[in-house]
């Protein structure tokens, strides 16, 4: 292809890069992500969880993994913030009686003092204080978490010189500050990932959807760094880059 078709062919996946809920579907086979990390977030919560327990998911997203445990829905509360996907669990999710807010703040969870027995969060923002405050004691806060590293070679790729946009996200800046806050650590892991892309226009898709990484990226800014990506496609079958992230599970005393 010309470098000129390959312009217009990375601007329709620009174009097109939006998402509810957290789907990647548009680029299935296209992209590889090594997910075996040394635990296994669904099968720890659902460990944890008891059907009279108070449950809280932070930053749901769409709902789809909370769903997905059953939960009964009279002991359900979730948070999101994202307008998509509020919209969409307003759909979803109210309809059932799970008690939904409409929250952005991780510092202003919009819920009384001591509700929760259990809250968890995947990849969404969060506060130990906050957390704190919302749990009742005993109560369990489980966690995995994008940390700092992530996708750094890929970022580099097309912006040499960006720094981490979340320099704390690492197990070791959390577990201090989940101390400081009065919870008591039960499960705390790290782990990196490799993740590789087969065509250069999925990672163009990828790097649209996950902007708070990829800080003003476009095609038109980093055309001839998606080039050298096209060349190592060519060369090699495929761009890598490697995944970072953490666990915590903390109970409040």
């Amino acid at each position: 292809m010309t470098n000129e078709e390959l312009r217009a062919l990375w601007k329709t996946e620009e174009d097109c890069a939006r998402i509810q809920g957290w789907d990647f579907s548009h680029i299935d086979g296209r992209f590889e992500e090594d997910t075996s990390f040394p635990w296994d977030y669904a099968a720890e919560v659902r460990s944890a969880l008891r059907k009279d327990m108070k449950l809280l998911d932070c930053d749901t997203g769409g709902g789809e993994f909370l769903l997905s445990l059953g939960h009964p829905y009279e002991n359900t509360s979730a948070t999101e913030g994202y307008p998509p996907n509020v919209e969409l669990c307003r759909e979803r999710l109210l309809p059932l009686g799970i008690d939904l807010r409409e929250c952005s703040d991780a510092s202003r969870i919009p819920f009384e003092d001591g509700a929760f027995d259990i809250i968890i969060n995947r990849h969404g923002s969060f506060d130990p204080a906050e957390l704190y405050r919302l749990l009742r004691p005993g109560g369990l806060f489980i966690t995995q978490q994008v940390g700092a590293d992530n996708d750094r070679e890929l970022v580099r790729a097309v912006f040499p010189e960006a720094e981490r946009p979340f320099p704390e996200a690492s197990l070791a800046v959390q577990k201090k500050a989940f101390e400081q806050a009065g919870f008591e650590l039960l499960k705390a892991c790290e782990a990196c990932r490799p993740i590789r892309f087969f065509d250069v226009g999925a990672f163009v898709w990828f790097a649209r959807i996950i902007e708070w990484e990829f800080q003003g990226f476009s095609v038109e800014r980093c055309f001839d760094r998606l080039l050298k990506l096209q060349e190592t496609v060519e060369r090699n079958g495929s761009i890598g880059g490697t995944t970072h992230r953490y666990f915590i599970a903390a109970r409040k005393p």
